[in-house]
């Protein structure tokens, strides 16, 4: 039986009368999963917090956010190259049986995540998952949370050599998709997502998390919305419109 789950509260920060509105229909939408699907990423501070304590570790808040969006090889760099190798073995081993604990009893979803996919599914939009996480951990995330059975396909930080900021996993979605890449919208709430997304020639729309964007990043431009409620409410209003699946009005 599947976890009945509640989304997270989101209050959107973002004004929806300064959104860009999208101009095109996407052939497909390419979904982040952690902190963008799923409130995993306040339940990993926690385990990080709870194991740093039961190991008598000292690490920040900053330590943690600084690894949101970050594949798991880096984030052992970073890790161990502030606490020692030891210590960040010992951490990442504690925090990894607190998480998974709570990946096990199926994580909350996004605020819209459901109607958002429900409206995706309506308009016969395709639909892949691309997430840095390793294929077991990922699976186990979408199959507990209920989401598995919602996408055509997904692409995991097992399955590609270079991660984000790498285009990799974009480019990996859109071919099994079947689609080019120029023609996906790419939903993303870090940093390291949102240049893939658009190293690959995609179109991203970002729903930042735990990390609001810096100026750098927000100098390129790009959609930064408060949730996907408003992500829903920008893809309906192109639906209802006219176009061609992946091409701008007025092409």
């Amino acid at each position: 039986m599947r976890p009945i789950l509640r989304p997270c509260s989101v209050v959107d920060p973002v004004d929806s009368r300064d959104l860009i509105p999208i101009d095109f229909i996407p052939a497909a939408v390419l979904f982040d999963m952690d902190g963008l699907m799923l409130d995993s990423e306040r339940a990993m501070l926690g385990a990080w917090r709870a194991a740093a304590l039961a190991e008598s570790i000292q690490a920040d808040d900053a330590l943690w956010l600084s690894m949101v969006g970050v594949h798991d090889r880096a984030s052992f760099a970073i890790l161990s190259e502030r606490l020692g190798e030891d210590a960040a073995t010992r951490l990442r081993a504690a925090g990894d049986r607190l998480y998974d604990a709570q990946v096990a009893a199926g994580l909350p979803h996004k605020n819209g995540l459901i109607e958002l996919l429900d409206l995706l599914d309506a308009h016969g939009i395709a639909k892949a998952v691309a997430t840095s996480t390793r294929r077991k951990r990922a699976l186990a995330k979408l199959e507990a949370s209920g989401l598995i059975d919602r996408f055509a396909v997904i692409v995991t930080g097992s399955d590609v050599e270079h991660p984000k900021p790498a285009p990799d996993i974009y480019l990996l979605a859109a071919r099994q998709l079947g689609v080019d890449p120029r023609d996906c919208l790419v939903l993303e709430d870090s940093e390291p997502g949102v240049r893939a997304a658009l190293a690959a020639g995609a179109t991203p729309i970002q729903v930042p998390d735990l990390v609001a964007p810096s100026v750098e990043l927000r100098g390129f431009g790009h959609r930064i919305a408060g949730s996907l409620v408003q992500v829903r409410g920008m893809l309906q209003a192109v639906l209802v419109g006219r176009g061609r699946v992946g091409v701008a009005f007025g092409a």
